[in-house]
């Protein structure tokens, strides 16, 4: 098994290895690479809706996604699709999943089944190492501050989103879940300090002007739009990927109309931050 650096911000890629088959060793290993990179991405897997279970619950419980469709028959799967004549896609803007939870997910392992023959490329970018670019005045400024989060803009019933989605999102009435989390966090496993806000779910800065805190919060989305934070991710067939939630955001590009994109994904749990 080899685990290599993928980019400078994010990410690490894994290779000479089948997830089915990994030593208690090889697992640990693969948890440390997790928690220093905030991604890792696996070649050639091949795994049933069994298999990806199975995988899934050797890093924790499972966080079954209340607004996704899921496959059918397996409940902690949550699917990841766009068919070739849908024109909006799934994820399609730069977010981090469940930050509107008060225990928002650790992570989410992401299995490829069917990909287009060009494009739905995922961008991820790494938070730590955004927040260690920021200078010591801007350090400063938001090391106290907190942020609301919340969900539906998104999953409620009179999201203009969810209705170009259609029924690929569910549950539209458990949709409304609000939540506080430090705009700086400190990672529950590493310890390394990293930005904690995200355009999709981050609503406003606690107790700030809301001129002042959409200001503020687009001065840091700007930060972290920079390419040196960034990884690309080209999906294959069988690839299997997987992010920490408290440590990235990524992006699903929809640049592939006319064909279909599938993936799985299963959620784990996380804790209060």
């Amino acid at each position: 098994m080899r685990i290599t650096r993928a980019s400078e911000a994010v990410g690490a890629t894994v290779e000479d290895v089948d997830v089915n088959e990994l030593s208690d060793q090889q697992f640990a290993d693969i948890r440390a690479a997790f928690f220093d990179h905030g991604a890792l991405f696996f070649r050639d897997q091949t795994l049933t809706p069994e298999q990806h279970v199975r995988f899934a619950k050797r890093w924790g419980s499972i966080d079954i996604n209340r607004f996704f469709q899921q496959r059918p028959g397996y409940p902690e799967i949550a699917e990841v699709l766009k068919e070739p004549d849908q024109k909006l896609n799934i994820g399609g803007g730069w977010h981090t999943d469940h930050s509107y939870d008060e225990a928002p997910a650790m992570g989410s392992i992401l299995y490829a089944l069917d990909i287009p023959p060009t494009g739905g490329d995922t961008l991820f970018a790494g938070m730590a190492a955004a927040y260690e670019a920021l200078d010591d005045d801007m350090k400063d400024r938001i090391k106290d501050l907190k942020a609301r989060h919340g969900n539906a803009h998104i999953f409620g019933a009179e999201s203009k989103y969810r209705k170009a989605v259609g029924d690929r999102y569910t549950n539209a009435d458990q949709a409304g879940q609000t939540a506080v989390h430090p705009v700086v966090l400190t990672h529950p496993e590493s310890g390394a300090k990293g930005l904690y806000v995200n355009p999709g779910f981050t609503l406003e800065i606690v107790d700030m002007d809301p001129d002042e805190s959409k200001a503020l919060l687009q001065k840091l989305y700007d930060h972290i739009g920079q390419d040196r934070f960034h990884h690309r991710h080209k999906w294959r067939q069988g690839d299997l990927a997987m992010w920490d939630n408290r440590a990235t955001w990524h992006y699903a590009l929809n640049d592939y109309q006319g064909h279909r994109r599938y993936l799985n994904r299963i959620t784990i749990e996380g804790v209060a931050l």
